[in-house]
């Protein structure tokens, strides 16, 4: 496959690992933003198509799903053919598909353009880390991760508020087309910055077999979890809930006897790549979950206008991002420390915000409080967690590694908006009987129902923290 190669002027200078990794980083942070902004959206969208809540949250579902279930197809062919052209085509797609969906006359036609959008950001998801990391080499790496947690909270930061100006002024359209610019940018630096590839796969076979498995399996994954409020004991329901495990232990088996697999499954033979690999699915289940959650409580609840429930949701990311930079740092040091730090102070927050929620504007300060209290843990655990899961990964499979962190961190999200969704509609169901739309919820049974996912966030970051705990690394601690 063709590769342009990088532009002299920038080869040629010696800080010019880190012009790499700045261009990564305008990937992670068009990324970080659209997620955000959507989130922030659901609520307007839902009355916009006047559509129910579960049907809505697909517009942040259909996404993830479509990026987790592609990631690993993609991130083989660029171990096959090259990495450089299939990150450009992501941001260039990216742009594409980010137009379109702001020209969807229809939710269904708004989700299957997000499905897409989904595919093409699954292209630079299956590039960054192994691009970046490749770049920094050894001894910068964690500084260069935690670089990128903090693109990314940069991008999470600009996106609430951001989103809640357009989605006060110009409209839900506008959130879509804002990344537009920023994909382009990326495409322009990405040909004149990003290295040609270097080390291709020795066995260039595909594996099929597994690409077609990894889809529904995750697709009846997340269909169990966010539908199971809305079927109930139903066929559907009952298929999913089989079809998922049966479909996931397929894929695994398939993967196992692969000659040349989409997952390379001997990572987790270690307990610290084990470990960190369900941190990475918790703690990005608990931020997307807590974006979900509170902008319903912050919009329906509180009666906040977007702009203001946009601001307040860039605590979590401004805390995180303020943080994340040291602890990737100090991630050399003292990471099970800093994990254990980051999952109590986010569990202990999101506690306190369950029972701080009552609608008042008293509460608000309190709130305020614990959203920062829950992205400042967030980033002493995401860095620290990421670059020793990085370090428990043999040098030579450190592409594959960086693939594996970007399908869970992605597979956490939607999970995290599944889940949320699912205990959001069944709390207010049990209360009221409302089955579909937030709209017209009562106030207290709304936020009710909002506590209870903060609890279910509160028992992913127990989980994270025992993922720290039991992780087998000591030369890690050493460091």
């Amino acid at each position: 496959m063709f590769e342009p190669a990088p532009a002299q002027f920038f080869v040629r200078r010696p800080s010019y690992p880190w012009f790499v990794v700045g261009t990564v980083c305008i990937g992670t942070f068009i990324g970080q933003v659209d997620g955000s902004i959507v989130q922030l959206a659901l609520p307007s969208l839902e009355d916009a198509f006047g559509a129910p809540l579960d049907a809505v949250s697909w517009v942040a579902l259909g996404y993830m799903l479509a990026f987790a279930s592609v990631l690993p197809v993609f991130a083989r062919l660029a171990e096959i053919a090259g990495r450089k052209t299939l990150y450009l085509a992501g941001f260039a797609l990216f742009g594409l598909w980010s137009a379109l969906c702001g020209l969807a006359p229809t939710l269904p036609v708004l989700i299957g353009f997000r499905i897409l959008q989904g595919m093409s950001g699954a292209l630079l998801g299956a590039n960054s880390v192994v691009i970046l990391v490749a770049a920094a080499g050894p001894e910068r790496r964690g500084k260069a991760l935690g670089i990128m947690a903090a693109a990314q909270a940069v991008g999470l930061s600009i996106g609430p508020a951001l989103g809640g100006v357009l989605l006060g002024t110009l409209g839900w359209r506008w959130i879509f087309w804002v990344t537009v610019p920023f994909a382009v940018l990326g495409t322009a630096l990405g040909w004149l910055i990003v290295p040609r590839t270097k080390a291709f796969a020795g066995d260039r076979r595909f594996d099929a077999p597994g690409a077609f498995l990894l889809v529904p399996a995750l697709a009846t994954l997340l269909l169990a979890i966010s539908e199971a409020h809305a079927w109930g004991l139903s066929t559907p329901l009952i298929a999913c809930a089989v079809g998922a495990p049966l479909l996931l232990g397929g894929f695994i088996w398939r993967e196992s006897r692969a000659p040349a697999p989409l997952v390379n499954l001997s990572l987790f033979r270690s307990a610290a790549f084990s470990a960190g690999s369900v941190g990475v699915l918790v703690s990005y289940g608990m931020l997307y979950g807590m974006f979900f959650a509170m902008s319903f409580a912050l919009v329906r609840g509180y009666h906040d206008q977007p702009l203001a429930a946009g601001l307040r949701l860039t605590i979590v990311p401004v805390a995180l991002g303020l943080v994340a930079p040291n602890s990737g740092a100090l991630s050399d040091k003292r990471p099970r420390l800093l994990m254990l730090v980051g999952m109590a102070l986010c569990a202990a927050s999101a506690l306190a915000m369950a029972r701080l929620l009552d609608g008042t504007p008293g509460s608000l300060t309190g709130v305020m409080v614990g959203l920062a209290a829950f992205g400042a843990g967030l980033g002493f655990y995401i860095a620290p967690n990421n670059n020793a899961t990085m370090s428990a990964a043999p040098a030579d499979e450190s592409g594959v590694a960086g693939g594996l962190l970007n399908l869970l961190r992605i597979s956490g999200g939607a999970v995290g908006v599944a889940a949320s969704s699912a205990v959001l509609a069944w709390g207010l169901e049990t209360t009221t009987g409302m089955h579909e739309r937030t709209a017209g919820a009562p106030e207290a049974a709304l936020l009710a129902a909002v506590g209870d996912v903060l609890v279910l966030l509160a028992v992913f970051g127990a989980l994270g923290g025992a993922m720290a705990i039991i992780r087998n690394d000591p030369k890690a601690d050493a460091r």
